[in-house]
């Protein structure tokens, strides 16, 4: 009997950390799910306003802060307000400042055509959005990241999906 609970016992410590892997590797995995969506909301919005980006700032530190922000610019063009909402975001940042994701202000204004970020004009490493914190413990940087060519990478090393 105490063989059985001995192997039951170092079962259930190998399981638990597998299990929890996985469980943060969904959540990342729905967090790129949602930059997706930002990325064609933003695209829908650059399709009504002369492919210009918006005006925003970066985030704010709580949704009464009277500011354009993603969640308030892009929520016209969202299906759905969670989208705004990484679900990694363990300490709730989004209930707070509206959003769990980062706008990269100094794009603000720029034609997407040419746009300019600390002299780099190349599209697939220009950050657009980022969690505002490293809500993906299992990623080497932490973050998920849209780039202004609309792909998604987990990390700032660019590996990205389309």
């Amino acid at each position: 009997m105490l063989v059985v609970i001995g192997v039951i016992g170092v079962l259930t410590a190998m399981a638990v950390p597998v299990s929890m892997r996985m469980v943060q590797k969904g959540r990342s995995t729905a967090c790129l799910g949602n930059l997706r969506q930002l990325g064609v909301a933003l695209n829908l919005y650059l399709g009504e306003h002369n492919q210009v980006m918006p005006v925003l700032a970066a985030g704010r530190s709580q949704k009464s802060e009277q500011l354009d922000v993603i969640d308030t610019k892009l929520r016209e063009y969202a299906p759905d307000e969670r989208i705004f909402c990484c679900p990694a975001d363990a300490g709730k940042i989004a209930e707070t400042t509206g959003t769990s994701y980062h706008w990269n202000s100094a794009l603000n204004g720029q034609s997407i055509l040419s746009l300019n970020f600390l002299n780099n004009t190349t599209p697939t490493t220009i950050p657009v959005l980022a969690d505002k914190e490293g809500f993906h413990t299992h990623c080497k940087s932490k973050v998920n990241i849209l780039t202004a060519d609309g792909r998604i990478s987990q990390g700032l090393n660019f590996t990205t999906t389309r």
